[in-house]
């Protein structure tokens, strides 16, 4: 007697003891597949978005560093020194380094040019300290304000219109700077000299410290009047050191040209 399962055929289609059907695996032959099916047409324009927007900020940089570079080449060509403010050291307003760029011959005559520098702007500190004593005394509030006035404009003036110039023609020696200094030098001297007599011409003279001054108001004012001879003295050694630097500096534009 034939046994149940040998009635059962497993390599035919369709056919089951029980009615079930029995299917051998494709393991994927035969089936069809989309490969742009898999990929959302949305992701694939957000990537060629995003890699266009990488393309033109990689563009964009180059482009700043180009820029960057051709400043930097233009500057280098002008000879246009890069000038860090480093003076004086507690509240550095302005660029001051002798010793590094200045040539080492001339550095003696930048120290005392710089040292003329400074006695200006002594003298016209001092100069508004004398006047505030006249002005307590009597003197009136005009001469204060003068000074103060004198002091606010002549200090950096003097540092723009001849030390600086002076400076950059030590570093760079220019026959233009210098010239440029040599006119605006005299100009301080004749400040100077000026200062030291201060002749009645405005409010009497009394606005700065001249012997004329100091003539006219210590027999009201003693006190004003010994600081007025005191400011006189400062006026006078200031443009003693002035003429002293110029003539210093003039033989060196010569002798070195």
């Amino acid at each position: 007697m034939a046994s149940h399962h040998d009635d059962v055929n497993p390599f035919a289609n369709g056919s089951a003891a029980t009615g079930s059907k029995f299917r051998l695996p494709t393991f994927g032959f035969g089936q069809k597949h989309d490969a742009t099916d898999d990929v959302p047409l949305d992701t694939m324009n957000g990537s060629k978005s995003r890699e266009k927007e990488i393309a033109d900020w990689e563009a964009d940089l180059r482009r700043r560093e180009l820029d960057i570079k051709r400043r930097e080449d233009a500057v280098s060509r002008a000879n246009i020194p890069t000038e860090e403010k480093n003076w004086p050291p507690f509240l550095p307003i302005i660029h001051h380094d002798i010793a590094n760029e200045i040539p080492v011959h001339a550095q003696k005559l930048q120290y005392l040019a710089f040292a003329s520098w400074l006695g200006i702007a002594f003298c016209l500190v001092y100069n508004i300290i004398a006047v505030t004593v006249c002005w307590v005394q009597g003197g009136g509030v005009k001469i204060f304000f003068l000074a103060t006035i004198y002091a606010i404009l002549g200090v950096p003036l003097s540092y723009v219109l001849w030390y600086r110039p002076l400076y950059r023609a030590m570093r760079t020696d220019s026959a233009i700077k210098f010239g440029w200094f040599f006119m605006m030098y005299l100009l301080h001297i004749v400040f100077c000299v000026f200062a030291a007599i201060a002749p009645p011409i405005v409010f009497h003279g009394e606005s700065l410290t001249g012997i004329l001054a100091a003539i006219s108001i210590f027999p009201q004012h003693t006190l004003a009047g010994i600081f007025f001879l005191i400011g006189f003295g400062f006026f006078c050694l200031e443009s003693i050191l002035s003429l002293w630097v110029l003539q210093k500096i003039y033989m060196y534009f010569r002798g070195h040209k």
